[in-house]
């Protein structure tokens, strides 16, 4: 792509799909609906301070994390704006202890959609970047509809996955297995635009990203692998920069574009998890 040439997500994604002359035009339909609720949700994420959608509704998700106002209202969004192009058979959402079955009034496609729609929520009302996640698989059961087996899969198996974040701008990044591309919201014609074609994490980073307040609950290997970030060495690069924010899309996209480390591991601060 030249430094001149507009590319928008929707010419960007039919471009993807006559790669694969076989193609109905479903996956493009769902990535094109995807875009419509990360715009709405962008839009609602950027005022948020000005409407009645902060703060905490009361409940938890099935993760035991409190669920907030902004949670419900993103969940909605794409529930509702993929549940009738009859692209996807199955949904499966964070906020949702079953999945999310498709209404009976509307036709049932070949895919399943599995997604976070507001990670980092607990950093709304801070003003921090935040984001949606999102990984689809093709339904694999033969049943007339899809059941819990289709969403329970492997990684290897994905057809896509990405994610949107809401910070400074909004983008989407996500992969088909041809490449890592962004995309950010021009809000001015309400168009994403390409940004960054094929991403590729640096090889080497400078930062390791990791809640260590939870340092006391982790395992011994996680602890030496930590501390070994920690120290001086010259010829592997080491002591690695400490940068967390608490919100995994915020600190992976930070990584990938600039080269570094994410750390989520298990720890033994709620036995329950």
């Amino acid at each position: 792509m030249s430094k001149s040439e507009v590319v928008t997500i929707q010419r960007h994604i039919v471009k993807q799909e006559r790669l694969y002359p076989k193609a109905t035009g479903d996956f493009t339909g769902l990535l094109w609906d995807l875009t419509i609720a990360a715009k709405t949700i962008s839009r609602e994420v950027n005022k948020a301070g000005l409407a009645d959608i902060l703060g905490l509704t009361g409940e938890r998700n099935i993760s035991g994390d409190v669920v907030k106002k902004l949670d419900v209202y993103a969940n909605e969004r794409i529930c509702k704006a993929m549940d009738h192009g009859g692209h996807i058979c199955i949904m499966a959402s964070e906020e949702n202890e079953d999945v999310i079955p498709i209404p009976d009034e509307f036709p049932k496609g070949k895919y399943v959609l599995l997604f976070d729609p507001l990670d980092g929520s607990s950093n709304i009302d801070a003003n921090v970047s935040i984001g949606t996640i999102f990984s689809i698989y093709r339904k694999k059961t033969t049943g007339k509809d899809a059941t819990i087996e289709d969403c329970l899969r492997k990684g290897e198996e994905q057809v896509a996955a990405g994610y949107m974040i809401y910070g400074s701008s909004t983008m989407m990044v996500y992969t088909t297995g041809q490449g890592v591309h962004g995309f950010t919201l021009d809000p001015s014609i309400g168009e994403f635009l390409l940004s960054h074609e094929n991403i590729k994490i640096p090889s080497k980073g400078k930062i390791y990203s990791i809640n260590e307040g939870n340092a006391n609950t982790w395992d011994e290997g996680t602890k030496k692998y930590v501390a070994y970030l920690k120290e001086s060495d010259s010829a592997t690069g080491r002591p690695y920069s400490l940068r967390y924010i608490g919100s995994l899309v915020a600190d992976f996209h930070r990584n990938l574009l600039y080269g570094g480390i994410f750390l989520y591991p298990a720890d033994y601060k709620d036995p329950k998890k």
